[in-house]
């Protein structure tokens, strides 16, 4: 364990037996995001650095305190990338917090982590198949810091495209779901979607004649700079998320019918992952992605609706086993107290 790795469990355990609130930071990028902030920082850019990484292998490891900046520089100098695609929002952004924030469960494969008591665990492994145990790597995914500090993560890695091509098609939303939903079960190489004002955008990515074939099969038109479209998507510096109304992120069934909800709306992952612009009440913005089978999360918004709660809260059986999981992990509630739930 390196030297600001033992300060971290000391400056936790202190925390435990003052029942003093802690607030894990990286670089801050997501400061917007989920309930208010309460605790005195534990700021992680210290933990930094590539523990591991084996491009034969398809797996790299490296500390919460990394930035992501970083690593995507690392992988590409090797002709890889991550499995999945995360907002940077701010070149501060660490690994940490990409995992911790993030709907990237199914590309962690392990994780070393720091628990409520000052001990440090380790869950899942650096290989891409790992069996033993709980799977309680893919449980930090997504969990807000709420159950614990991440020390280290291990990410599956792909290798980058050897072609690719962004089509446009005019179609209204309800047609867009139709073809999205039709294509997801063909062998198409479409790597990304999106869709807003009756404009479907795709991204085909894969071996050069795969992607040949399927821009002649889908039509459309040719987008001449794809790649600054779909980063100006990706870091939410399309026109769409430029102005103060509140965003919320809706994930649904990709099958779901648009929902009659005011607002403007953009689609991506195939319809799964809806953003709304909307000034409705969120009592009817959740209901109406329940209704639809899945469920809304205030994205940005007001420190006084974040108060009220960013994340829908979960049934009553799930909240019971979200409060075990905290009580099991974080037993003092020093982790991020109220960053997911009122309830923590």
């Amino acid at each position: 364990m390196g030297e600001f790795a033992a300060e971290l469990v000391e400056r936790v355990r202190q925390a435990a037996a003052a029942k003093t609130p802690l607030r894990i930071r990286g670089g801050g990028s997501k400061d917007f995001y989920g309930g208010p902030l309460e605790g005195e920082v534990l700021d992680t850019r210290r933990h930094a650095g590539i523990a591991a990484y084996d491009p034969t292998e398809l797996v790299i490891t490296a500390r919460c305190g990394t930035q992501l900046s970083e690593v995507e520089a690392a992988l590409a100098g090797e002709g890889q990338m991550l499995a999945f695609e995360p907002p940077r929002f701010d070149q501060a952004a660490t690994l940490g917090g990409v995992v911790a924030a993030g709907s990237v469960r199914d590309f962690v494969l392990g994780v070393r982590m720091l628990d409520g008591r000052g001990e440090v665990l380790n869950f899942g492994g650096q290989v891409m198949k790992n069996v033993a145990g709980y799977d309680v790597s893919r449980l930090m995914a997504g969990a807000m810091g709420c159950l614990g500090l991440l020390l280290e993560v291990s990410l599956k890695v792909l290798p980058l495209p050897a072609a690719e091509a962004t089509l446009r098609l005019e179609v209204p939303q309800g047609r867009a779901l139709e073809l999205l939903n039709g294509w997801a079960g063909r062998p198409l190489p479409i790597s990304a979607s999106c869709w807003q004002d009756d404009a479907l955008t795709l991204r085909l990515s894969g071996a050069s004649a795969a992607v040949a074939a399927a821009c002649r099969q889908l039509g459309g038109e040719s987008v001449a700079d794809g790649a600054a479209f779909w980063l100006a998507l990706r870091e939410q510096r399309a026109a769409f998320f430029a102005d103060d109304t509140p965003l919320w992120r809706l994930s649904l069934p990709s099958v779901a019918a648009p929902l009659d909800l005011p607002g403007a709306q953009l689609l991506e992952w195939g319809g799964a992952l809806r953003w709304l612009k909307s000034g409705a009440a969120p009592e009817r913005i959740r209901a109406a992605a329940a209704g639809a089978g899945g469920h809304a999360t205030l994205f940005r918004g007001s420190e006084e609706a974040r108060a009220e709660g960013a994340f829908q809260a979960p049934p009553p059986p799930l909240l019971a086993l979200h409060r075990r999981l905290k009580r099991a992990f974080d037993p003092a509630g020093i982790f991020n107290p109220g960053r997911m739930f009122r309830e923590f």
